[in-house]
């Protein structure tokens, strides 16, 4: 989700269709580019089986359209009102959305950030865990959360590092915690996902915490 402060910003899909608006909401896993950017703005990650990010996704008519991104965005201001700034959350998100996954898959979600944590992660173990099948566990991922198995569980390493970056440990230290091979390996996800280098991302939690 990208809101602008002031002005607009222009985003293209994997289309190459180029949209300017003050807000877009995109999809988790949806390719996209920031063609131009604005000096002051926010972008929030939400996890894709959260209350808002359930909320925020359904408000998308077609994901992996630009345009559809924006309309979204148009939403979103409307919701949040005059300020334009992310706050609480969403007034329309429903706190219990979450909770209506299927029983195997808020199992399966609950294990893995302890999963995460020890090292390689397989669709087929926690699948086995949990007592479905292996394809039956990857379709509720890819249907409930929005996202397939690996990259759900790339979205935790990523945001365990993070966590880890935020509390004073080195690039180095929070790549090997959160399962990366090396800084390198959790440089390369990070800009592939958030369009940010580590670096960047430190220097604007830095920012933010002296702000």
């Amino acid at each position: 989700m990208l809101i602008a402060r002031r002005g607009e910003f222009i985003v293209a899909d994997a289309d190459a269709t180029m949209v300017t608006c003050p807000a877009a909401v995109i999809p988790a896993d949806a390719a996209h580019e920031m063609v131009q950017g604005v000096e002051h703005g926010e972008m929030v990650q939400l996890a894709a089986e959260s209350a808002d990010g359930i909320a925020l996704s359904r408000t998308v008519a077609h994901p992996e359209s630009a345009e559809s991104w924006a309309a979204a965005g148009a939403t979103l201001l409307a919701e949040l009102g005059e300020n334009r700034w992310w706050a609480d959350g969403l007034p329309y998100a429903k706190p219990t959305a979450a909770a209506m996954r299927h029983p195997a898959l808020t199992a399966a979600v609950r294990r893995l950030p302890e999963l995460v944590a020890a090292g390689p992660v397989r669709l087929r173990d926690v699948a086995a865990a949990v007592g479905v099948s292996e394809s039956r566990l990857g379709h509720l991922f890819s249907a409930e959360t929005g996202l397939p198995f690996r990259p759900y569980v790339r979205w935790l390493r990523m945001s365990r590092a993070i966590d880890h970056i935020a509390l004073g440990h080195t690039l180095t230290d929070a790549a090997h915690t959160a399962g990366f091979y090396d800084g390198a390996h959790f440089t390369r996800v990070c800009t592939k996902t958030f369009g940010l280098s580590p670096a960047i991302l430190i220097s604007e939690m830095t920012f933010n915490a002296d702000s």
